[in-house]
C-alpha cells in the first residue's frame, strides 16, 4: 500500500499537483535531512560491521543466527532500522515532485526506490541476520558518500566545482551490485544453510541494477561526452539536451576556464 500510493503520488498525483505551481525552495530541508540520512548511514555501517561482519560473519557462508544472544539481536535491530530508512528514502522522490524535477524520477529511479523497501520488509520479516545484512552494509556505505553529494549540492551553484566526483558515484553504485551479484551466485554452488531461490532472487536483482546503473553510466557520461564535442555551438548560445540531461553549466563553465 506504501509503494503503490508513492509510484501514484510520483507518477500521476503530484506531478498534475504541481502543474501551475512554482516549485517549492527546498534548500534547508535537503541540507537537513541529507545530513541525517549520512548520519544514520554511517551508524547502520558500523553496527553492521561491529554486529557480525567485522569479525564473526563469513563471506561464503554465514546462516542466519535466529537466537537471542546480542550480537544476534543487534544485527536485527540494524535490519529493522534499515528497512525504516528506505521507507523514508522515499522522500528523495517526493522533493523531484515538489521541485518540479521531473526528468529526475527515472524508470531507473522508481524501481531502485520502490524495490529497496520490498527487499527489507523481506529481510525484516524473516532473515534479519546473516548472508543478507551484506548487501545491506554495502548500500549504506554507498549512502554515506551519496547523501554528502546531494547535502552539498543543496547548498546551491557556488557548491559545483567541489562536486566533480559525481560520476563516481554511479561507478561505486555499479560496484556495489556486482558484489551482491556474485556474493548470491557462489551461494548457488555451496552447502551453507541458507535459502537458494532467495538468493537466485537477490542475485537477478542485482544483475537487473548492475544493468540499469551501467545503462545509466553509458548515457550520461560516456555518450555525453561525444555529445559535447559534437554540440559545441549550442552549448555557447544556450542550454543542450544530451540523453535528457542539460549539459548547458558545464559546457560554459569549461568554456570558461
Amino acid at each position: 500500500m506504501i509503494i503503490a500510493t508513492y509510484i501514484y503520488f510520483c507518477v500521476s498525483a503530484g506531478p498534475r499537483y504541481m502543474k501551475d505551481k512554482k516549485p517549492y525552495d527546498l534548500r534547508n530541508t535537503l541540507i537537513i535531512y541529507n545530513f541525517i540520512q549520512v548520519l544514520v548511514s554511517l551508524y547502520l555501517v558500523y553496527e553492521g560491521l561491529m554486529a557480525g561482519w567485522l569479525y564473526e560473519y563469513n563471506f561464503i557462508c554465514q546462516p542466519i543466527d535466529y537466537s537471542y544472544k546480542p550480537s544476534s539481536m543487534r544485527m536485527a535491530n540494524c535490519v529493522y532500522l534499515y528497512f525504516m530508512c528506505k521507507l523514508i528514502e522515499l522522500l528523495d522522490t517526493v522533493f523531484f515532485v515538489l521541485r518540479k524535477k521531473d526528468r529526475q524520477i527515472t524508470f531507473l529511479h522508481l524501481y531502485h526506490h520502490s524495490m529497496m523497501p520490498i527487499c527489507a520488509w523481506i529481510g525484516v520479516k524473516f532473515f534479519a541476520g546473516g548472508y543478507p545484512t551484506l548487501s545491506g552494509l554495502i548500500n549504506c556505505f554507498v549512502h554515506v558518500f551519496m547523501y554528502t553529494y546531494y547535502m552539498l549540492a543543496a547548498f546551491g551553484p557556488y557548491m559545483q566545482k567541489y562536486l566533480w566526483w559525481k560520476k563516481y558515484l554511479t561507478i561505486l553504485q555499479i560496484v556495489q551490485f556486482i558484489i551482491i551479484f556474485f556474493h548470491s551466485f557462489q551461494m548457488q554452488f555451496t552447502s551453507c544453510n541458507f535459502s537458494k531461490p532467495l538468493s537466485f532472487l537477490v542475485m537477478i536483482n542485482a544483475g537487473l541494477f548492475t544493468y540499469m546503473f551501467g545503462s545509466f553510466y553509458v548515457n550520461n557520461y560516456l555518450n555525453s561526452k561525444m555529445g559535447r564535442v559534437s554540440k559545441t555551438n549550442g552549448a555557447i548560445n544556450g542550454s543542450v539536451s544530451v540523453n535528457d540531461n542539460t549539459i548547458s553549466n558545464k559546457m560554459k563553465h569549461d568554456k570558461s576556464n
